[in-house]
């Protein structure tokens, strides 16, 4: 796989109409510096403001991708993401003068033959990516979805199985497994598609404006009479007359292959992942996926992923059962004896949830001067350490934690429940409760020995970030 990252030489610019809006669309691809990432700009609205392609930024998946930030939306991205990720391209920027990409044909098709001719290069920074270690599964048993992702060595391969229990469909099944020679000619011109039945309901739903038989496959799974077909010719719009056609497609329009909506599943799930913000190492097997489970999965390895980054960041060297140990530590936080209070970090969610260790010893300088004949830990301290953990979760969901510092704020709701002394283990386990315009609450507690143990101290705190 590509070891550095890639963006494009020039920048291009391609037109039509958006398919849930209907609204016309310009959209130009531009070069981009290393590490920017894939962006969407939308130029159309005051100061140009540039909403970031990863899953964080979703709002919305109605028959479609949308993603938004402060207002600025994006709808129906997954086919532009699916053509970045098929061209392996890292850093783009993607303008619009509208809030829908056009929809071309209703494949990846004219996307990816555009970003060939803004001729793909080469930047000098490591490409990075998501390498799945262990087997990440998605099960929903309302829609009977299942999508996993399995360990592979330094590959990408993806398999999709369809079954919509319609006989106009049936069971398909597709796999892309070699990006580079596979995807622009056997998945990128595969077209989006709908039931003939679900077209007055989309409709009603105020969606598939721009919608036409140019730029998506109808299937027929139901009868319909010439008023009725001449009806809904009316409300879509189109000046083509309808006809049912005897291929199971509406007006006999031919597929591009025999199981073209199978891959076009696959090529909406590949630009659903795109928002993970980083290429995948590992094979995704997915049944009966949609943009719903295809979200919902990507945020499981987006999660995954910055854990990652943030391991890799600190950790040099891994050890078992250890998210962070001292030497990590003491990269991230700017204590030092004797006022380091956090031993290791066993466990990490970004931006949730943290798990650290304190070993309270003998030798600590405090139980030499704190009640020296019944040596207990002082309950300030014990604070101070659920503090510093949980300030190594709130550091780490900065973009440049090592120049930041966080001073408490507010103590609040602290309870001493055990008292602590020479050989206990504390085990801390701290949440993230809101982090806004600078001020962030955290809330916690310290168990003896493990988690569930015997509690020792429990509270909440509020700190302000500033920089150093």
């Amino acid at each position: 796989m590509l070891e550095k990252q890639r963006t494009i030489k020039n920048e291009i610019t391609m037109s039509g109409v958006g398919l849930h809006t209907g609204n016309k669309s310009n959209m130009t691809f531009k070069p981009a510096p290393e590490n920017y990432g894939v962006k969407f700009k939308r130029i159309d609205l005051p100061d140009s403001p540039e909403i970031p392609a990863d899953i964080d930024h979703v709002i919305d998946i109605s028959r479609g991708t949308t993603i938004a930030k402060d207002g600025a939306e994006v709808h129906t991205v997954e086919h532009v993401l699916a053509s970045i990720m098929g061209c392996e391209i890292d850093n783009i920027i993607i303008e619009l003068d509208s809030n829908e990409p056009p929809i071309m044909d209703g494949s990846a098709k004219d996307y990816v033959e555009t970003l060939k001719k803004a001729d793909i290069i080469e930047q000098e920074a490591k490409r990075d990516y998501l390498v799945i270690e262990d087997t990440v599964h998605y099960h929903d048993d309302k829609t009977n979805v299942d999508i996993v992702a399995l360990p592979l060595k330094d590959d990408f391969r993806i398999s999709v199985m369809i079954d919509y229990n319609n006989p106009a469909l049936g069971v398909q099944h597709t796999g892309l497994f070699n990006l580079q020679k596979e995807f622009e000619k056997e998945f990128a011109p595969s077209r989006t598609f709908c039931f003939l039945s679900e077209i007055e309901y989309l409709q009603e739903q105020n969606l598939i404006k721009g919608g036409d038989l140019n730029n998506a496959i109808v299937i027929v799974d139901k009868d319909a009479t010439d008023e009725e077909l001449e009806s809904l010719q009316k409300r879509i719009g189109i000046e083509e007359s309808i006809m049912l056609g005897s291929n199971g497609i509406l007006n006999n329009r031919e597929l591009r292959f025999r199981n073209e909506p199978a891959r076009h599943k696959l090529l909406d799930l590949i630009g659903d992942l795109a928002l993970i913000g980083a290429p995948v190492k590992g094979q995704i097997l997915a049944a009966r996926p949609g943009h719903k489970s295809n979200v919902e999965f990507t945020k499981m390895l987006r999660k995954l992923y910055l854990q990652k980054k943030i391991e890799k960041k600190f950790q040099v060297l891994k050890s078992e059962n250890c998210i962070f140990d001292i030497e990590a530590i003491l990269e991230i936080m700017p204590h030092r004896y004797p006022f380091l209070m956090v031993d290791r970090i066993i466990d990490i969610e970004v931006n949730k949830r943290i798990v650290g260790i304190k070993n309270v010893t003998y030798n600590e300088p405090f139980f030499n001067g704190h009640f020296p004949n019944r040596r207990v830990m002082p309950g300030v301290l014990i604070v101070e350490a659920m503090a510093q953990c949980g300030f190594i979760l709130l550091l780490n969901s900065l973009d440049d934690p090592q120049s930041k510092m966080a001073y408490f704020a507010s103590i609040e709701k602290v309870k001493f429940r055990k008292p602590v002394t020479p050989g206990d283990q504390l085990v801390f386990e701290m949440y993230l409760l809101s982090f806004k315009s600078g001020i962030c609450k955290i809330a916690g507690k310290a168990y003896k020995n493990y988690i569930g143990g015997e509690l020792a101290c429990e509270g909440e705190f509020m700190a302000a970030v500033v920089d150093k």
